[in-house]
């Protein structure tokens, strides 16, 4: 064999290599892909499953609201806090915590309705009490929140409510509503809220969380406070 057919051969030969490769990590990558639909496709369907309300799911995308019941209720337990605390989280005979293997049975005149009380981060601190994060007579969550400002609360911290600014007068040093001058918390974010690690969330898993809670009962909570939301 001359060097130009031996040159031939290697050069077929690595050309072939190539495209085996290139077609690998193609092959590879449509798996990839594939398993990531079938991942989602899983949540979607336990999303539903575990969903502890009826679904309100006309002009929802039916897979974002699956999607963001996997998100609040499997794997961030929204309800925890935004519910009216661990004596009414559950319906009668469905606290799991309970001697006797209870069902889990969320009680669902407080699902996310808020109105837990917090204990108080630092003596002269106000307390802090969970929001409603159920749908308004609009149907948008959260008193009504466009997705625009539910998703710059989940990245920012931000309270757009200013339930609990800090106080302007130097001399307060315990409130009921503002955070004294002396104390190193910033009124201006949510406190308690877990929105440090949340704001690291994908924007479609931010629009499946607030697709499912557009999909959930209105609770109209009482006549004032952070608890309150217009149903009609």
């Amino acid at each position: 064999m001359n060097v130009k057919k031996v040159l031939a051969a290697v050069t077929a030969g690595a050309t072939f290599a190539v495209m085996v490769a290139m077609g690998s990590l193609g092959g590879a990558s449509w798996a990839s892909a594939d398993d990531d639909r079938d991942g989602e496709q899983s949540k979607i369907r336990i999303g539903f499953e575990v969903a502890p309300v009826p679904l309100n799911l006309v002009g929802k995308d039916r897979a974002l609201v699956g999607l963001g019941s996997y998100l609040v209720n499997v794997l961030d337990h929204c309800n925890l806090c935004h519910s009216d605390g661990p004596p009414t989280e559950f319906a009668k005979g469905g606290n799991p915590y309970f001697k006797g293997n209870q069902p889990t049975i969320i009680n669902q005149a407080t699902y996310l309705g808020g109105g837990r009380v917090f204990p108080q981060q630092a003596p002269g601190a106000p307390l802090i009490v969970s929001r409603n994060l159920t749908p308004d007579k609009t149907g948008r969550p959260e008193g009504g929140r466009t997705f625009a400002e539910f998703r710059y609360i989940i990245e920012t911290g931000t309270d757009l409510d200013h339930v609990h600014p800090n106080c302007s007068d130097p001399s307060i040093t315990a409130s009921t509503t503002c955070f004294p001058a002396s104390l190193p918390f910033n009124g201006d974010l949510l406190q308690i809220m877990p929105w440090p690690g949340l704001r690291h969330m994908q924007e479609h898993e931010l629009r499946a969380i607030y697709e499912y809670l557009s999909a959930v009962p209105c609770i109209s909570g009482p006549p004032t406070g952070v608890r309150h939301n217009d149903c009609t």
